[in-house]
């Protein structure tokens, strides 16, 4: 188990960093989609100010994750922007819904492996 986190973390990190640094630096070239997904993305880039806190929250959450330092801090902040990433895709972008569903799962993966760190939340 204790492996398995670590390789979890160190790739949840080493994603993160690069889509959140391609947000700002454009290395990776991105597919247009087409539909309700391309509206949704043109409102959120519209905005001017959605995708560059996406992309702050990617790159600080990924640096913690490759840290081995604050974990569930990291977790926590990153959980509504692959929940947001996941449902977007799977009611307007099912076909692309790959990358959001694997970064969401493994985000769980790691509620998971620190519910301890939660429980005080959860104490009536």
């Amino acid at each position: 188990m204790k492996i398995a986190v670590i390789v979890v973390r160190i790739l949840m990190g080493l994603m993160l960093v690069v889509f959140g640094l391609n947000k700002f630096l454009h290395f990776i070239p991105m597919e247009m989609v087409d539909g309700p997904m391309k509206d949704f993305m043109m409102a959120l880039i519209g905005t001017g100010f959605m995708m560059p806190i996406v992309a702050v929250i990617e790159i600080v959450t990924g640096l913690l994750f490759l840290s081995g330092k604050f974990n569930t801090l990291a977790a926590t902040l990153l959980f509504p922007v692959m929940l947001n990433a996941f449902l977007a895709h799977l009611f307007l972008d099912p076909a692309g819904i790959g990358g959001s569903a694997v970064l969401l799962a493994m985000n769980i993966f790691m509620f998971y492996v620190h519910k301890d760190n939660f429980m005080s939340l959860v104490k009536a």
